[in-house]
């Protein structure tokens, strides 16, 4: 089987658990002989490409004046993104149609007669842009490759997906790692809703992460339940490099936090369980590792509850700089308010190290060896963190058997599920 996938980051560039989860899910689909064209917007040379093709679509040209791209262009122009984004129209035209507050199709094209789009594969200001264009550049990516089914990784790529199936006529399978109610709460941005909405409409298949996501899919979305479908995400096996030199160089245990500081995280439920914690213990410091609009908020609390001499912020950490805070860990916290399923606590368990998961949180309905508590309970919260820390014989059960409940969980797996999931979607 061949499969085109848009993604919008690969490791060792990545923002978060989408680019890990990408990697993870693609050398497992290799595994079993799948076909693996892989795009991302910005290739930077050092990604890892174990038996797939890594496409850079910032080499891609778009020749607008060909007879034949024209027709391919007819082919799409139903295809209407909301808040003014037109999947197949470059960033000059494109600018002209948000300020004309344009909300219809575009039918005609006026351009130059060839044209490469460079893409900074990031999320800065003029991220809905980027997601036009890549929409427009896989709109010809789908022309010139062989394939039987598209895969569409989160909202960024649902426009490059519906492109490559209109031009196509290939299956589309959408993947919701999250939802912007995941990470806004009730304050969506409409514009990235639609896009969600959109992508997951004209999707054959939609594949959620997490039974948790699933429900918000149904519930927020209104889309049939009958094509979307749960498939657990899992960790990459890997050999823990020799640690010996790794110290702490503090006397006290270590209680960590990693991942983006936004209210999607629950950073500042961490924050609270800390204090909490150090009323009853003064021998533990707390680590923030991670980076999002709410550190300097968390810096300020911190500050104000008087223990930044026990509080540290490491900034954004990656690759083995995060296998070496989960050495450097007793324990290890996943406030999360909605969590489409995180795989941060499956990375530290592979590292022996205990951890605080929320319940509002995907990867707690694959995992038995961990403590739960609701997000929101900053008492339940800081009694787990306590327990963990000083009863020895809790710590050592959730070590023993947790590390073995996460080598049970591969990518492996999760990838015969998806490729069942690209049967369905090529039968129906």
């Amino acid at each position: 089987m061949r499969v085109l996938m848009f993604g919008w980051e690969f490791p060792p560039h990545i923002t978060g658990g989408l680019g890990t989860a990408c990697y993870g899910l693609t050398r497992g689909l290799v595994q079993h002989g799948v076909d693996v064209l892989f795009v991302v917007p910005k290739e930077y040379g050092d990604e890892t490409k174990d038996g797939f093709r890594l496409v850079n679509a910032s080499d891609v040209s778009i020749n607008y004046e060909d007879v034949h791209y024209r027709e391919l262009l007819d082919k799409i122009k139903f295809l209407e993104i909301s808040s003014g984004l037109i999947p197949y129209v470059g960033p000059e035209e494109y600018a002209i149609l948000v300020e004309q507050e344009q909300k219809h199709l575009v039918t005609e094209v006026q351009s130059a007669l060839s044209k490469t789009f460079t893409f900074s594969g990031k999320y800065g200001h003029d991220l809905m842009q980027e997601v036009a264009r890549y929409a427009l550049v896989a709109s010809s990516i789908a022309t010139k490759y062989e394939f039987d089914v598209i895969h569409a990784h989160d909202w960024l790529t649902y426009p490059a997906g519906i492109a490559a199936k209109k031009i196509s006529g290939k299956p589309l399978v959408v993947h919701v790692h999250a939802t912007e109610f995941d990470r806004s709460g009730e304050n969506v941005n409409q514009n990235v809703y639609d896009l969600e909405r959109k992508g997951m409409e004209e999707a054959d298949k939609v594949i959620t992460v997490s039974n948790f996501t699933r429900q918000i899919v149904l519930d927020r979305y209104n889309i049939d339940p009958d094509k979307v479908i749960t498939v657990h995400n899992a960790v990459e096996p890997v050999d823990i490099q020799d640690t010996t030199g790794i110290r702490k160089h503090v006397d006290e245990k270590i209680v960590t936090f990693l991942g983006r500081v936004t209210y999607q995280k629950g950073p500042d439920y961490f924050v609270e369980a800390a204090y909490k914690v150090l009323q009853k213990d003064e021998n533990v410091r707390f680590v923030m590792a991670g980076s999002g609009d709410l550190l300097n908020r968390m810096i300020r609390r911190v500050a104000k509850l008087h223990m930044a001499t026990k509080f540290h912020f490491t900034g954004f950490l990656a690759g083995s700089d995060v296998d070496k805070m989960f050495v450097l860990s007793d324990v290890y916290v996943m406030p999360s308010v909605s969590e489409p399923f995180g795989i941060s606590p499956l990375e530290a368990m592979r590292s022996n190290v205990p951890v605080v998961i929320s319940k509002q949180s995907g990867v707690a309905e694959v995992l038995k060896h961990a403590l739960k508590v609701d997000f929101w309970d900053i008492d339940a919260l800081a009694d787990a963190i306590y327990a963990l820390l000083h009863y020895d014989a809790i710590k050592k059960m959730f070590q023993r058997y947790g590390r073995t409940e996460v080598d049970n969980l591969k990518w492996d797996n999760a990838a015969i599920k998806v490729l069942d999931v690209y049967n369905q979607a090529i039968s129906k």
